[in-house]
Order: C-alpha cells, then sequence, then structure tokens
C-alpha cells in the first residue's frame, strides 16, 4: 500500500525490555498522530519470555490499536532484529518457507498479518541514547517489567515451548 500524501500518519515509538533473558519482561508503546497533540501510551508486562518478544509485542500491540485500515503509519524502534527483519525483506522470506527455523514464529506471523492491514515504515533509532521518545517508551518497558510477578502476564507461547527447568 502507498502512502497518501494528505492523511495525517500515526507515528509509534516502540521498545521492549527484558530483565535477565529470559526473565520478566515488559513494552513501551507512544503514539502519536502527525502535526497534531493526540498521544496515547501503553506498556504491559509477562512474567517470562525475551528481550526481542518484547520488541516485537510492543509493536504488535500498537499496530492491534490502529481501528481504521490503510492508515499511514511510521514505527520507530531500537530493535535492529525487527527493523532488519522488515526493511532487508527477512520477514518476506520467512512467510515463504512457513517460519520454518524462525525464532519467534507465532509472533512474526501476527505481525505479517497486521502489517497488511496498513501502509508500514520502520526506522531504526539507536537506544539509549539522546532520543527523547525512544528514552521515553524504554522507561515504560522497563517500569512494565518491573512489576511483581503476580501482577505480570503469562507469555504462554514461550512458556510452553521454554518451561521452567532447575539449572
Amino acid at each position: 500500500m502507498k502512502r497518501h500524501p494528505q492523511r495525517q500518519r500515526i507515528i509509534i515509538y516502540t521498545d521492549g525490555a527484558c530483565k535477565g533473558n529470559p526473565g520478566p519482561g515488559g513494552y513501551g508503546i507512544l503514539m502519536l498522530l502527525e502535526n497534531s497533540t493526540y498521544k496515547k501510551q501503553f506498556s504491559g508486562g509477562f512474567r517470562r519470555t525475551t528481550n526481542n518478544r518484547m520488541e516485537l509485542t510492543a509493536i504488535i500491540e500498537a499496530l492491534k490499536r490502529i481501528r481504521k485500515p490503510n492508515q499511514d503509519v511510521l514505527v520507530v524502534t531500537d530493535s535492529k532484529y525487527v527493523s532488519d527483519a522488515i526493511e532487508k525483506g527477512w520477514l518476506q522470506k520467512w512467510i515463504l518457507r512457513d517460519f520454518k527455523k524462525v525464532k519467534n514464529p507465532d509472533l512474526w506471523r501476527q505481525m505479517a498479518d497486521l502489517l497488511q492491514k496498513h501502509h508500514v515504515e520502520f526506522m531504526w533509532v539507536k537506544g539509549h541514547d539522546k532520543h527523547p521518545q525512544n528514552n521515553y517508551v524504554d522507561r515504560l518497558a522497563v517500569k512494565a517489567a518491573s512489576q511483581p510477578p503476580h501482577r505480570l502476564a503469562v507469555d504462554e507461547v514461550y512458556e510452553r515451548m521454554n518451561p521452567f527447568t532447575d539449572d
């Protein structure tokens, strides 16, 4: 889908965090409407997950919140894992081989479906640098991951595939 030049673009800043990898994780989202005062933020956490899963989850959760189809969206992320997968065409190759030998196929499938609904561009920014919105969503993600364990959701797919072990 091509970007519509007269439509306001939705700008999404996302980040994921994990205390240990795997460990308790969280994601942070800041959604803005270009040339507008519209601003929403969201976050969530999981009791046992990985940083990459949180990076993906942040983008998925943000895209799910866009109710109207065919929107122009810019996703700003500090995850090379995600931005490279999209921008370098890895995701398309993974789809063709049905996500065989790909980590986090459940989340990549969701991402692929959501990307079909809008015109989405990705922009990578260096994490923990002087980017105020990226630093803000990082704080949201870290705070979400820091909640007491009983308040964190269960990443059911991850935990089913990676049961707790006594090391």
